[in-house]
């Protein structure tokens, strides 16, 4: 994350821009970070350079799932909606989060607010007690403020930057 990506932005967002980056920065381990609403669509990313360069389908792309934001929010997304269909189908209530051990790498999902999700691309060797502890404290953080104002600049700064990118 750069500072230009916060530029313009309100406090709230700035916030949870900081927030995400403080998760990447300190958190060993994670690769990847990205807030998805309820919609399924990229609020906000550790790599928010990468989702026009995703579009785009360039082949020579960074590490990650696909090498950018863009996927790992669809991938965060799916998780999600499968993941609350086999809560309601088994009658379990309310999914607060999911982790998937991979033999190259791990996924983390966890419920922020009103459907949002915060995912998490962890490498092989993440401490996964760790990593989904700090991801509670982004949700503790973040959930109050992730208002639908605030979804929608969010979205509208994801757009902006990445049409800026584009070009």
């Amino acid at each position: 994350m750069t500072a230009s990506s916060t530029f313009g932005l309100s406090s709230e967002a700035r916030n949870l821009h900081w927030l995400l980056t403080n998760l990447v920065e300190e958190v060993p381990g994670i690769l990847s970070v990205a807030v998805v609403s309820s919609d399924g669509l990229l609020l906000l990313s550790s790599d928010p350079g990468r989702v026009a360069e995703a579009r785009a389908g360039r082949d020579a792309r960074p590490s990650g799932p696909k090498g950018s934001a863009a996927d790992l929010a669809t991938i965060v997304s799916g998780i999600g909606s499968l993941t609350i269909g086999a809560a309601k189908l088994m009658d379990a209530g309310r999914v607060k989060h999911t982790m998937v051990a991979m033999d190259e790498g791990s996924l983390f999902v966890m419920s922020i607010s009103d459907g949002s999700l915060l995912g998490v691309h962890g490498s092989a060797d993440c401490d996964m007690s760790v990593v989904a502890y700090h991801m509670a404290l982004f949700v503790g953080r973040a959930g109050h403020v992730l208002t639908p104002e605030l979804r929608s600049e969010l979205r509208r700064s994801l757009e902006a930057e990445s049409a800026g990118s584009a070009r």
